[in-house]
């Protein structure tokens, strides 16, 4: 459910709902899919549609660079 959430987000967002959503594991950054102002509005939707708060270190491709990544991160975030 977070991982289709977030898939939605992104086809919706920045792929302007194309049929061809992006593989789960695929890097966001390196495909151009997202860039810096694109995580900004990335962390923006997952702190205001999953309750969270991503703090400043937490800003890392480890944890916001593909779908499966944020997937992760939230669900950390959430225990």
């Amino acid at each position: 459910m977070i991982k289709d959430e977030i898939r939605q987000f992104i086809t919706e967002k920045f792929l302007f709902n194309s049929d061809d959503p992006p593989d789960d594991d695929v890097s966001l950054l390196e495909m151009n899919i997202v860039d810096s102002v694109g995580i900004l509005e990335i962390v923006s939707f997952l702190e205001s549609h999953f309750q969270i708060k991503v703090e400043d270190e937490e800003l890392t491709a480890a944890n916001l660079d593909s779908i499966n990544k944020i997937t992760s991160f939230i669900e950390k975030k959430r225990g």
